[in-house]
């Protein structure tokens, strides 16, 4: 894994050199065993190499046999030797045995189609001096980030947006709809980045530089249709094949590897697939929390029971209770723009830990967007039955009840879920389904930027089309497939992959996700819904066809996912840090948010009539981030 940046800037070519070490030095968190540069006439290459892979010779930048070609790269392509095969029986000659010089080699041979070829995680860029283009492309998940930005004459891209910052004369100005689509979803969707002037690559795209000008074009998309011409027995033999597949693929590396272990069904069938394939005992790594975590489910247990049975070489980490300013400075640092999902906490520590021991991690992300995990799949299809009630019982009677009940004090959520059902449930299935996965209410909406300032509603519109227009794409055959198509497209590559890139980036550790690989997502896109969730059971087809290699405890304990216990957390050890940080004083410094309304979030919370606690740490990272980027 490595941090790549670039600069096309024909009109001053003297200032290539200083403006691209710069830029690649802002990486070397990505990429601390090497680094690389190519200057030409009017285009800069950076490099900063993790070294997983060809450990003596796969340097960058690379270059072609004719040296007019040159790539720098991010990421893994896990068929690369079968690849490399193929382009040596055409007469291609490689110096290194890298993937690297593998998709150098594939773009002389098949252009910009030579994406398609690729099986992994990557963000590259190629400089083609015979057209003068520079062609850009992501991974079909969106895996690995890639960042860009048009300015001044200039075009720069970079693995993270703080290589782009260096430079001290791009524009800082605050993109009004990133603000708004941040404080609904903990995060910023592409192509947006909270500062106008920087984008995001969307994910299964590309993007070429020609004479100034920039194209971008979608090379892959998943399209969802059901197949219920086959059995849930068939499904099952065809989905273990694809993930030992994709699991023996994943075990590529010159370096030591392991495995996150939650004590999640994701991560355990990874971990119970590994340790068929490998001869040593699988190193897995887990963490836990100290302290009074009263309504929070520790689930170190679960994963010591997979580690006991497949004889792990297993580590846990205990996260203390005292989170403090420095810790919430570093993790924002690392994202160079507010984001606020809170497993961004218990994320930066397990990659701590394995990075301590190992450089390369297996994770079982996406397996809940694959398999229906997540607990609004099951309240998104409750709400289809919600609704045959009629309107007067649902809004007179069940929603007056529900609204009236206090939160919990110690932190559990279920009462909250069902203002949130029960307050979105009766609208279109597109904007119910976007109020299911908003952090901050209706009631708060209009008043939430500064009086006569921003207006969230105008400002959140073109998200909220986009993210409608994706729930409403013909790529998803009926209404389930288009939730979990929709999560594809925003949740999975701006929110969980986003998270993981940067917490274990942030220490030099190379993350693989053995569920997302596009031709098992493919497979899994072709599954019935009513086999993920069958019953009201949740990743149902995955249970069963992983029941013979976890123990029963790991299977039906209730899922909690790989967060931390944010409510308790913000009720003691983060209260005051909280509070100051969100005084009327400290919110005068940017004058964006109304702080009447800010007050009314944190007083409901402490009082517990509502559970406030996503939106508050989406404040909380926000004056962070504000202070630290923008003061």
């Amino acid at each position: 894994m490595c941090g790549i940046a670039g600069l096309y800037f024909p009109d001053r070519p003297e200032q290539l050199s200083a403006d691209i070490k710069r830029m690649t030095t802002c990486l070397t968190h990505r990429g601390p065993d090497d680094e690389g540069f190519y200057v030409g006439r009017s285009v800069a290459l950076g490099h900063r190499r993790l070294s997983i892979i060809d450990l003596k010779t796969g340097h960058q930048p690379i270059f072609n046999e004719d040296k007019d070609t040159c790539i720098v790269f991010n990421g893994e392509v896990f068929n690369f030797q079968e690849l490399k095969t193929e382009l040596e029986r055409k007469g291609h000659r490689f110096s290194t045995v890298s993937d690297t010089e593998t998709i150098l080699h594939a773009y002389e041979e098949w252009g910009e189609a030579c994406v398609q070829r690729f099986r992994g995680m990557f963000a590259f860029a190629i400089w083609d001096a015979k057209n003068e283009s520079l062609f850009i492309a992501r991974d079909r998940f969106g895996i690995k980030p890639l960042f860009y930005a048009q300015y001044n004459g200039k075009f720069a891209f970079a693995s993270e947006i703080k290589s782009i910052l260096s430079d001290p004369a791009i524009d800082r100005t605050i993109d009004n709809e990133a603000l708004a689509a941040y404080f609904t979803f903990s995060y910023i969707p592409a192509p947006l980045t909270i500062y106008t002037q920087i984008k995001k690559l969307l994910p299964g795209h590309t993007l070429v530089l020609k004479r100034g000008q920039v194209t971008i074009r979608k090379y892959w998309d998943l399209t969802y249709r059901a197949d219920r011409r086959k059995k849930e027995e068939e499904f099952i033999a065809e989905f273990l094949d694809l993930l030992k597949e994709s699991v023996r693929l994943r075990l590529i590396s010159d370096v030591p590897l392991g495995a996150f272990l939650s004590g999640g069904i994701d991560s355990s069938a990874v971990v119970a697939v590994m340790s068929g394939q490998l001869s040593s005992p699988v190193n897995t790594f887990t963490i836990g929390f100290g302290g009074n975590t009263e309504g929070f489910d520790d689930e170190r247990k679960y994963a010591r029971l997979v580690a006991q049975r497949y004889q792990t070489k297993h580590q846990e980490y205990e996260v203390s209770p005292n989170i403090d300013e420095s810790l919430v400075n570093g993790i924002v640092t690392a994202f160079d723009e507010p984001f606020a999902d809170d497993g961004m906490i218990p994320s930066y520590f397990v990659s701590k830990i394995a990075r301590e021991n190992v450089t390369v991690a297996l994770s079982g992300l996406g397996g809940d967007e694959a398999f229906g995990g997540y607990e609004r799949y099951l309240g998104f299809q409750i709400s289809r039955y919600y609704n045959a009630f009629p309107g007067f019982v649902r809004k007179g009677v069940f929603q007056k009840v529900i609204e009236r009940m206090p939160e919990k004090s110690l932190g559990g959520v279920r009462v909250n879920h069902l203002k949130r059902f029960v307050r979105s449930s009766s609208l279109s299935e597109g904007e119910r389904y976007l109020g299911f996965v908003s952090k901050i209410g209706e009631r708060h909406q209009s008043a939430f930027f500064s009086d006569g300032g921003l207006n969230f509603h105008q400002a959140f519109e073109p998200s909220k089309k986009q993210f409608l227009s994706y729930f409403d794409s013909e790529n998803a055959d009926e209404v389930m497939n288009r939730v979990f198509y929709c999560d594809i497209k925003t949740y999975l590559p701006d929110d969980i992959l986003a998270c993981t890139d940067r917490m274990s980036m942030q220490h030099a550790l190379e993350v693989r996700v053995p569920f997302l690989d596009h031709k098992l997502m493919e497979f899994s896109a072709t599954i019935p819904p009513e086999m993920k969730i069958k019953w009201l059971q949740k990743k149902h087809l995955l249970k069963k066809a992983v029941s013979p290699l976890l123990p029963p405890a790991v299977l039906q304990h209730k899922k909690q996912g790989f967060v931390g216990p944010m409510n308790r957390w913000l009720q003691n050890e983060l209260k005051a840090f909280t509070l100051d940080k969100l005084s009327d004083k400290n919110l005068k410094k940017h004058g964006l948010l109304n702080a009447r309304t800010v007050r009314t979030i944190l007083d409901e919370h402490y009082r517990g009539t509502e559970t406030n606690d996503t939106l508050i740490w989406s404040l909380l990272v926000f004056q962070s981030w504000f202070d630290l980027y923008m003061h």
